[in-house]
């Protein structure tokens, strides 16, 4: 059982999508240990599941997938409890600066794919990128290999010793690299869904009565991406000095992301979306794991029907 007395433990990703989580925290008194993952939603999933953290806010398509699968352990550990970012994530599709045998996204068919851990977004987002290129064989995998590499510096160095032939990450997260000349980019793909949501450790759910904490992380939520919203010239300081873009990138990244306006609850329709694609993707499989509407949370998100 959850200590309701203690700060909430929150999992995120420290890339510039956390500048509402970082202002709802330094300016309307957030009450939370912020807790960083470098290595993305994977990683989360295995800490919410061990009791490290209490929340995680993390990409849409991997929270599905630790819940979808048929060899999810328990009650799964967590359930899909807030909506953070409205937009869909564009994924940057990367090969290293001297791999001139691979010249486009048909090249990397039957290739290895670097990606962070078993179940991140990075390998989900790969068997979405196969089914696009209708790679997809009954019985035959699409890659040669998915390479486990932890963390982005170790995907980059890895396409260019060809440790992995390719990775995907996100767009603007890239770009400093490419503009470096590190790596060089190969293509893209967005995901057919909202890109980020907000999980809640199951024991933080009794009953289907979220505890009080998790109403006051909404709130504070909502009003660090109210704040976010009317000072973007504080947003690109932040996003520029404190993490890894430029001020040109950190502006150009603005104009592409929509925060929800209200982050408490999940419009089943998006869930349902991602599981009917994973599954034709090859990531879920019919009749097996959660179905959509167990992996939300009860008892929040009035304004979904």
């Amino acid at each position: 059982m959850a200590d309701s007395s203690q700060p909430l433990r929150i999992g995120f990703v420290p890339e510039h999508f956390s500048t509402p989580l970082y202002f709802a925290q330094k300016y309307f008194g957030l009450s939370a240990t912020l807790i960083p993952f470098p290595s993305g939603t994977g990683h989360m999933i295995t800490a919410i599941r061990s009791g490290e953290i209490d929340v995680g806010i993390g990409l849409t398509e991997a929270w599905v997938a630790g819940l979808g699968k048929e060899d999810t352990p328990g009650d799964g550990g967590y359930r899909i409890a807030g909506t953070y970012v409205e937009t869909p994530l564009c994924w940057a599709i990367s090969t290293g600066a001297k791999r001139p045998e691979i010249t486009s996204v048909s090249s990397l068919k039957g290739s290895k794919i670097g990606i962070s851990r078993l179940g991140s977004g990075s390998q989900v987002m790969g068997y979405v990128l196969a089914d696009q290129q209708g790679w997809l064989t009954p019985g035959t995998p699409p890659y040669a290999d998915f390479v486990v590499l932890q963390t982005f510096a170790n995907l980059r160095n890895a396409v260019n010793d060809g440790t992995a032939d390719f990775f995907m990450w996100e767009h603007f997260t890239s770009k400093r690299y490419y503009d470096s000349g590190e790596i060089r980019r190969v293509g893209e793909i967005y995901t057919p869904w909202s890109s980020w949501k907000i999980v809640a450790a199951t024991g933080l759910l009794p009953g289907g009565n979220p505890e009080p904490r998790l109403q006051d992380l909404f709130k504070k939520l909502d009003e660090g991406i109210k704040y976010f919203g009317e000072h973007q010239d504080e947003a690109v300081k932040y996003i520029s000095t404190e993490l890894d873009y430029s001020e040109a990138d950190a502006t150009e990244w603005l104009r592409t992301v929509r925060f929800a306006t209200k982050t408490e609850g999940v419009d089943l329709k998006v869930i349902q979306s991602c599981v009917d694609i994973l599954k034709k993707a090859g990531v879920l499989t019919e009749g097996k794991g959660l179905q959509p509407e167990s992996m939300l949370a009860k008892g929040l998100g009035a304004q979904f029907p």
